[in-house]
């Protein structure tokens, strides 16, 4: 038994592990977004979060606006911060675009492809779990589509199921949001988008786009919404109050099981920590018998 992650319960260990990143937002020079949030020290920040988690992640996901304006030096710069974390980490990065994103630069700066409007999509096989990247961006505009050709792609990719289910993520989350602003800028025609994934393999879809941790169902699979990496929606104020602050980042940890998913919101924040469970504690505790277990943590003294 590794010690690390044991078996104590009846759920065996997660079969694929991804880490859930968005709405970076960066700016060319390290600029500072509307004068007021430091995208690349929050980015950091965030980064070494990760980082201390010493994971051997599956895949790291990043679901759009990854830049600002779509400046080719803030995808480069982009890169230089988050391509070490996912070579430490042994896993593949997806990048997403959002509606802040350019896809010419994006696929220049990023995917070093042709810088061109096509859609930014990709097909990642994770030791048998399906990832899938969908572009929900349109030039010259900030709310979210799908068109027909995407529509299709996708359709004729499901047709064969993965052996552990496939995965989509996508930038606008095709949810409904309390926030009226983001009605505006919401994912249209999402019936379109439902009859394409229902009946399929698709186990969960990972979005961004409203700056607050969310979830819910559509088309009867789970949907999470990643918090942003730059600044956070203040969801402790009226709905047509809402507006950003300089808190509330976080990002999402993916464990994939056999009969579920479970998405974790990790915050990104500095606080005092108790040091009661340790790695030298879950190792007593892999020790035990499962009776022996129960009486040591589970009987009430």
């Amino acid at each position: 038994m590794d010690a690390a992650s044991p078996r104590f319960g009846q759920y065996e260990p997660a079969r694929r592990t991804l880490v859930h990143l968005s709405d970076t937002h960066l700016l060319a020079g390290g600029r500072r977004l509307g004068g007021r949030y430091d995208t690349t020290e929050n980015l950091r920040r965030t980064l070494e979060a990760v980082d201390a988690l010493e994971l051997r992640a599956d895949a790291l996901v990043v679901t759009g606006d990854l830049t600002d304006l779509g400046e080719p030096e803030a995808y480069r710069a982009l890169r230089r911060a988050v391509e070490p974390l996912a070579e430490r980490m042994g896993a593949p990065v997806a990048w997403v675009a959002g509606n802040h994103d350019e896809r010419p630069a994006l696929r220049s700066a990023l995917l070093d492809g042709d810088a061109t409007l096509a859609p930014v999509t990709g097909v990642w096989d994770l030791a048998g779990l399906r990832l899938i990247a969908l572009d929900t961006t349109v030039p010259g505009w900030h709310h979210g589509e799908l068109d027909q050709a995407q529509l299709d792609w996708l359709r004729q990719i499901l047709a064969e199921p993965a052996p552990l289910g496939t995965i989509l993520a996508m930038h606008h989350p095709p949810l409904p949001s309390h926030i009226p602003l983001f009605d505006i800028l919401e994912l249209r025609d999402q019936h379109r988008f439902a009859a394409v994934i229902a009946g399929t393999d698709v186990r969960a879809i990972l979005a961004g786009h409203l700056h607050y941790s969310t979830s819910g169902s559509f088309a009867g699979v789970p949907v999470s919404v990643a918090s942003a990496t730059c600044y956070a929606m203040n969801l402790a104020r009226p709905a047509q109050e809402v507006n950003g602050m300089d808190a509330g980042q976080a990002f999402q940890l993916v464990h994939v099981y056999d009969d579920t998913i479970t998405h974790s919101t990790v915050p990104v924040v500095d606080a005092a920590t108790g040091d009661y469970f340790s790695a030298e504690w879950v190792a007593r505790m892999a020790a035990l018998t499962p009776q022996e277990r129960l009486e040591e943590f589970s009987r009430k003294r």
